[in-house]
């Protein structure tokens, strides 16, 4: 008797392993690749490189040390912090780096356009000031995804990215020879249906909140369309397309634009997956448009750069991403030559951001 009861408990174990692993959800569903191919997880740029897009919010007070040494484990050069803020935040940021390392990080400067767009007197001092943040060491403008998407005017109404009150701010940003680096919208599939067909079904799934209608709060090809239209209608000003204008997964497009907009460049920050997983057709593009192309990571996680190395001076295949619900598909290298890598990495950056110390890289 004992015996079978012994058996009977070892049996709805056995059962309850199997329930539960039939149960899993796809959520949880990450297998390990039994795949066993050459390649190496390279924790260091093979080029000192500049991060276009980074972020240090609290750079005033920062002790910038460790992230000084972490910057040098991988090879980053110089940070150019986006959240550079204005008036006395960025002059103090800017007094900090000044104090402690001088050539490894940068500021750009920032607007606040929410209920402020339309107010008298409002667009003259917008502009006064960022003169005197490039004054105070400003080395270009960040405009966040607000505009376009959430910024209202005085009469409550959204903001579109052209809309013509904003037309001094990028008339002086060219006049004053700085960058424009623009985050507009969000991925498409944001804006799609929630359903099996969605490729961000995951994301959308473990983060809800950015989900949206078809219309909220316009359609996605609306915002887009604002601004290309704005890069065309300021020849003289140099935009930097963050996310590379969410075109990433579709480079014949995005290909177009840059033909379109002489003026326009792009980051490659948080769109690696993209490039990843069509790496033939993203080398060819990355070779033809090597001087329009800036590396930027977006959120200061170190352990995350090492992806973005693998996948643009690698030929390994099939390894993965580091974040499974942006992209729950294996990476393969690009192998770029070391020409357009240096491009890339540093040598865009130092032509189009102005300021930076040419001294710490190569020819």
């Amino acid at each position: 008797m004992h015996t079978k009861k012994i058996a009977f408990i070892s049996f709805a174990f056995l059962f309850s392993c199997c329930i539960t692993a039939q149960d899993i959800s796809f959520e949880d569903y990450n297998p390990k690749s039994t795949l066993v191919v050459p390649g190496h997880i390279i924790n260091r740029a093979k080029f000192p490189f500049i991060d276009v897009h980074g972020h240090q919010y609290r750079m005033a007070n920062q002790d910038l040390t460790p992230v000084v040494k972490a910057m040098d484990t991988l090879n980053m050069s110089i940070m150019v912090n986006l959240s550079g803020r204005s008036g006395d935040n960025l002059k103090k940021s800017v007094q900090n780096i000044n104090d402690h390392y001088p050539n490894r990080f940068v500021v750009f400067a920032n607007i606040s356009f929410n209920g402020n767009v339309g107010k008298k007197g409002w667009i003259e001092e917008t502009v006064n000031q960022l003169e005197r943040d490039v004054k105070n060491g400003a080395r270009g403008l960040k405009v966040y995804k607000g505009l376009g998407l959430r910024d209202k005017d005085v009469h409550g109404e959204r903001v579109a990215i052209n809309d013509a009150r904003l037309n001094p701010i990028w008339a002086k940003c060219g006049e004053l020879g700085i960058p424009v680096l623009i985050h507009a919208a969000d991925p498409k599939s944001f804006w799609d249906d929630f359903d099996g067909d969605n490729e961000r079904w995951l994301e959308l799934k473990t983060h809800p909140r950015r989900k949206r209608s078809a219309t909220n709060p316009a359609p996605w090809e609306q915002i887009i369309a604002e601004q290309h239209n704005m890069f065309k209608n300021h020849p003289k000003t140099i935009f930097i397309n963050a996310h590379m204008g969410w075109y990433a997964n579709n480079l014949g497009k995005l290909g177009a634009l840059l033909d379109a907009i002489p003026n326009m460049n792009v980051g490659i920050a948080a769109i690696i997956a993209e490039l990843g997983r069509q790496p033939r057709f993203a080398k060819e593009f990355f070779i033809k448009y090597q001087d329009r192309i800036l590396f930027g990571k977006d959120s200061w996680k170190p352990n995350e750069f090492p992806t973005y190395f693998r996948v643009l001076e690698s030929k390994d295949e099939y390894f993965p991403y580091h974040k499974k619900y942006h992209a729950f598909w294996p990476m393969y290298g690009m192998d770029l030559p070391d020409d357009v890598l240096k491009k890339v990495y540093y040598k865009n950056a130092l032509r189009i951001v102005p300021g930076l110390d040419k001294s710490l890289f190569p020819n």
